[in-house]
């Protein structure tokens, strides 16, 4: 039996790891690849490496000694997680089954994507789905926040502060009534384009422009220099639905200790209910769950 297993291998779940060998726990990473979301970066014309604070080289570390510490990690993808006895039990699609006195979730979110031809080619060539990252970088550029909730008003707000020009693609714009909302409706250089929808997104080595269908079907092009996706995040808690507690998002609700309702369960980065999806925030939650998993054991070692 493991001490601990952690789900996941994004910035959280490689920190938790890192963090849980360090305190000489018999621990086992299960994920289907080491780096999460950081193995995708947005590319754009303008943009140079030192410009973006990523917390890179911090997840390439932890991930370059895990690469290494075979005995620690397995590369499955985890379906279900149960309580058994004392412990929990992990079971993989590969057909694997782990026992442990301890879990830390870290599986991430994903990002609805559009499904719309061209967004796949130009994925991190000049679109991409976290316009809260990248907001700064793009001073009196022309971008484009393609969403219908609050992620989108809150991306397209922020981008309003640095960008020339801010382009809401959105079908209904319930979001904007809101005090935010209301604010990015007055600001005179966001356009914001209610009751159309991206049917494909065009460009050269880099995203260009977007084609655009209104609700009577007439099509338009829209140009920028940088596009962001901000449609909704969907938490990965398949594996532990009914296990702990989830919010209204399906996100895992954590204290401030990175521990959840049940005990022996921790969680931590963007799969739970803590603020920013930041790699950066992931870091620091991964770090604080592997420390309270480690209080946690501590009177069984």
């Amino acid at each position: 039996m493991y001490d601990l297993v952690v789900i996941g291998g994004g910035p959280a779940g490689l920190t938790a790891t890192v963090y849980a060998i360090r305190k000489r726990l018999n621990v086992l990473m299960v994920t289907k690849d080491l780096g999460g979301k950081t193995n995708y970066h947005l590319a754009l014309p303008w943009i140079q490496d030192y410009q973006v604070i990523r917390g890179l080289e911090i997840v390439n570390k932890f991930r370059s000694e895990l690469e290494y510490l075979d005995f620690a990690r397995t590369m499955e993808s985890v379906e279900k997680v149960i309580k058994a006895g004392e412990g929990f039990k992990v079971s993989t699609k590969e057909g694997s089954v782990f026992e442990t006195r301890a879990v830390i979730i870290t599986t991430g979110a994903r990002q609805v994507r559009m499904d719309v031809p061209g967004e796949k080619e130009y994925t991190m060539k000049g679109l991409c789905y976290s316009a809260l990252s990248y907001a700064p970088l793009c001073i009196d550029r022309t971008t484009i926040v393609i969403g219908d909730g609050d992620l989108a008003v809150r991306s397209a707000s922020e981008l309003a502060i640095a960008s020339k020009q801010v382009f809401l693609v959105c079908q209904t714009g319930s979001a904007l009534n809101s005090p935010l909302g209301k604010k990015l409706e007055a600001s005179k250089n966001v356009i914001i384009l209610k009751g159309n929808e991206v049917v494909e997104v065009k460009g050269d080595e880099y995203a260009r422009s977007l084609v655009l269908k209104d609700e009577s079907g007439n099509l338009k092009e829209i140009s920028a220099d940088a596009m962001f996706v901000e449609q909704a995040l969907t938490p990965m808690t398949n594996m532990a639905a009914g296990l702990v507690t989830l919010d209204e998002q399906k996100r895992i609700i954590v204290d401030c200790a990175n521990r959840t309702d049940v005990p022996g369960v921790f969680a931590a980065g963007d799969v739970t209910n803590t603020y920013a999806e930041q790699v950066l925030v992931a870091v620091g939650e991964g770090a604080k769950a592997a420390l309270s998993a480690y209080e946690y054991l501590l009177p069984t070692l």
